[in-house]
């Protein structure tokens, strides 16, 4: 048994929820973040090739292999240093190399 929702309902909805995403501005922050690491990184900058082991966990071993698009720990890190920086009220960087020495 389906259910059929109206086209103007289901518009409605997602306009909604686009309108959510867009007010969100730590969520609008991480992924301009994230989008800047990939031009600048092929791989994960916190990565260490020859062990394999992750910086941003303190030595543990990575389970994506480098690869940071999408990645939970970097993301979490993100937005960890996006609340450290608001609460200090400083800038907020405008690329991650900026982040980086603002670190």
């Amino acid at each position: 048994m389906s259910i059929k929702i109206p086209e103007d309902e289901l518009d409605k909805v997602l306009r909604q929820v686009e309108e959510r995403e867009k007010r969100d501005p730590k969520k609008r922050w991480i992924t301009r973040m994230m989008k800047s690491a990939k031009q600048y990184h092929k791989m994960c900058p916190y990565y260490d090739k020859r062990t394999g082991k992750c910086f941003l966990k303190l030595g543990e071993k990575c389970e994506r292999d480098g690869r940071f698009d999408g990645c939970p720990v970097f993301i979490d890190w993100l937005a960890k240093k996006y609340d450290e920086l608001k609460s200090k009220g400083r800038p907020l960087p405008m690329d991650f190399l900026d982040l980086t020495l603002a670190v």
